[in-house]
C-alpha cells in the first residue's frame, strides 16, 4: 500500500513508521520536522504544516492516510477535505480522553462521549483535550463517510514515551530499594506503541471502518501485579510499599503525574477499565509486559540525564512520604 502518515516523528509515529516499512508499504510522511528534528525514517518526507501548506500533497495520491497527531477539529477537517479524491482511507488517531473521566467500568465504543459548549474554542487543555478530539473524530467521519477507522487509544507506554508515566516505574524498579507506590489492586490500562502500531496497520490493511477502544492488557491488570512483573523483568530488589488513597492525599501529593499513574479508587475504576473486546475480536494481541518493562529500560537508561520528566515523583518527597509511612 502506498500511506501517508501525518505526524510521524514522535512515540507513536516512529512504532507506525517501523511497522509499516516492516510490512512492505510505501511510506510519506507530513509534518512539520518540529517535535523530532532528529528522527530519520526510511520513508520520503513531504515538510509542511498542516494549516497552511496541505498544498504541497497536491497531484499525488495514497491508498490511505493515519493522522497521528489531530488536536483541533478545523484542522482535522481542513487536511480531510484537502485528501479527499488522493486518499481512498483515513484513520484517525483519538484517546479513551473522549469519554468522560467518571463513569460505569467496563465502557465500550458506545458510551456518552465528552462535549463541549463553546465549539469554537482551540485552546488544548486539560479539560478540552478530550471533547475537541470528538469533534476531531466527527470530521474525519464526515469527510470520509464509510471509510474512516477512529482508534480510541489508551495509555500508550514503551521506549520513545516523552512523559515518562509508565518509564518511572520502570526506573524507579531499576533503581531499587523501598519506594512509595499507589495502592496494591488500583487497575491499570496500557498499551505498547509497538502494539497500538501493529494493530492499528491491519486494520488500515483491511480497509476497517468505525471505532475501536484499544488499551490493555487483555485481562485485568493492577499496579501491585505490575510492579512484580517489573521486578522480576529487571531482576530487582525494589520493595515497593504500597500507600492508600488517603494517605497520599494528606501528604499532598499529586494523582497521575506526580505519583504516576495514580488515580483515586473511583477514577481508577470507571477509567483504567474500559471494554476491548471489539479492538480483540479484530486482533489486537500484545507482547508479555516483561518484554516492554525491559525495552523501555534499555532505552530510558541511554537517555540524557537531564532529560525532561514531565511524570516524576521527586527522590526527597519519596523519602518524606516512607518516613511517613513506615513504622
Amino acid at each position: 500500500m502506498d500511506l501517508l502518515i501525518i505526524g510521524g516523528t514522535n512515540f507513536l509515529g516512529p512504532a507506525l513508521v517501523a511497522e509499516a516499512l516492516s510490512s512492505g508499504h510505501r511510506l510519506t510522511l507530513f509534518n512539520r520536522g518540529e517535535s523530532r528534528p532528529d528522527f530519520k525514517a526510511d520513508a520520503e518526507t513531504i515538510m509542511g504544516d498542516r494549516e497552511s501548506d496541505l498544498g504541497r500533497l497536491a497531484g499525488r495520491k495514497w491508498d490511505a492516510v493515519i493522522d497521528t497527531c489531530g488536536y483541533l477539529p478545523r484542522l482535522v477537517k481542513l487536511s480531510a477535505q484537502a485528501l479527499r479524491g488522493k486518499v481512498e482511507h483515513y484513520t484517525f488517531i483519538s484517546t479513551l480522553s473522549v469519554y468522560p473521566t467518571h463513569g460505569a467500568a467496563n465502557r465500550d465504543e458506545s458510551a456518552q462521549l465528552l462535549t463541549l459548549k463553546d465549539e469554537t474554542v482551540e485552546e488544548v487543555t486539560g479539560e478540552t483535550y478530550g471533547p475537541l478530539k470528538v469533534l476531531c473524530e466527527a470530521e474525519a467521519q464526515a469527510n470520509y463517510p464509510g471509510e474512516t477507522l477512529i482508534i480510541r487509544s489508551g495509555l500508550i507506554v514503551g521506549p520513545r514515551d516523552p512523559t515518562n508515566r509508565f518509564t518511572y516505574w520502570v526506573a524507579r524498579t531499576a533503581k531499587g530499594g523501598p519506594a512509595i507506590a499507589p495502592p496494591a489492586d488500583q487497575p491499570i490500562q496500557f498499551v505498547d506503541a509497538r502494539d497500538l502500531a501493529a494493530f492499528t496497520l491491519r486494520r488500515v490493511e483491511a480497509r476497517a471502518a468505525g471505532i475501536y477502544n484499544v488499551t490493555g492488557p487483555a485481562r485485568r491488570m493492577t499496579f501491585g501485579k505490575l510492579l512484580s512483573l517489573a521486578k522480576e523483568a529487571l531482576n530487582s530488589d525494589a520493595r515497593f510499599h504500597h500507600c492508600g488513597d488517603d494517605f497520599l492525599r494528606q501528604n499532598d501529593v499529586g494523582e497521575f503525574m506526580e505519583l504516576p499513574l495514580w488515580v483515586n479508587h473511583e477514577l481508577a475504576e470507571s477509567f483504567m477499565t474500559f471494554n476491548i473486546d471489539r479492538a480483540l475480536g479484530a486482533g489486537l494481541t500484545f507482547r508479555e509486559p516483561a518484554r516492554t518493562i525491559r525495552d523501555t529500560w534499555e532505552w530510558a537508561r541511554a537517555q540524557p540525564p537531564d532529560a525532561p520528566k514531565p511524570a516524576y515523583l521527586p527522590p526527597e518527597k519519596e523519602a518524606a512520604l516512607l518516613a511517613a509511612w513506615l513504622p
